[in-house]
């Protein structure tokens, strides 16, 4: 079976934005992928990115691993508060024009398990501070996927963040 990736929706930021949302996602695929490029308006090096899917706010977990440029460690989440979080975006005090890239993968996201999500994310800087990571995560809850949301703890995003969501079919 060859695998067809469909664009269900794209968003490009045409001012700062609170958050990205895609909504009223169709029941019609077998999988969902996100591509996701992004960069805050705080003015440190990053800032904390987290997902939520159908606006509810409990039953994530997550473990990540992660690199710094310096350092490699993991962390465990779970009933993470807000949303499951997914990497780092980039902040003001980052390399001018860089933003953060994230592919996110949610298999068999219509039907009535637990829904998992893989995450691979850079935060792209030309210093000694940035980071890549790679989440596996859980959304503890058996409805079926309608809304993505990607929000930020303290900060909008830039003008020119983008992101991109397709539907993936087995046949």
């Amino acid at each position: 079976m060859a695998l067809t990736y469909t664009l269900i929706a794209s968003s490009t930021a045409t001012t700062s934005v609170a958050n990205i949302e895609f909504t009223s996602i169709p029941a019609t695929y077998t999988d969902l992928v996100v591509l996701l490029s992004a960069r805050g308006t705080e003015s440190q090096v990053y800032n904390s990115m987290k997902l939520q899917f159908n606006n509810a706010t409990t039953n994530y977990s997550g473990i990540e691993i992660y690199g710094s440029g310096s350092a490699a460690a993991s962390v465990s989440r779970s009933n993470t508060d807000g949303g499951l979080y997914i990497g780092n975006v980039n902040g003001n005090n980052t390399t001018s024009n860089s933003f953060s890239n994230f592919s996110i993968y949610v298999p068999n996201y219509a039907g009535s398990n637990y829904k998992s999500v893989s995450v691979d994310a850079v935060q792209e800087n030309n210093a000694t501070e940035a980071y890549t990571q790679f989440t596996a995560g859980l959304w503890s809850d058996t409805s079926a996927i309608t809304s993505i949301k990607f929000s930020w703890s303290t900060t909008t995003i830039v003008q020119h963040s983008t992101a991109y969501l397709y539907g993936i079919k087995n046949s």
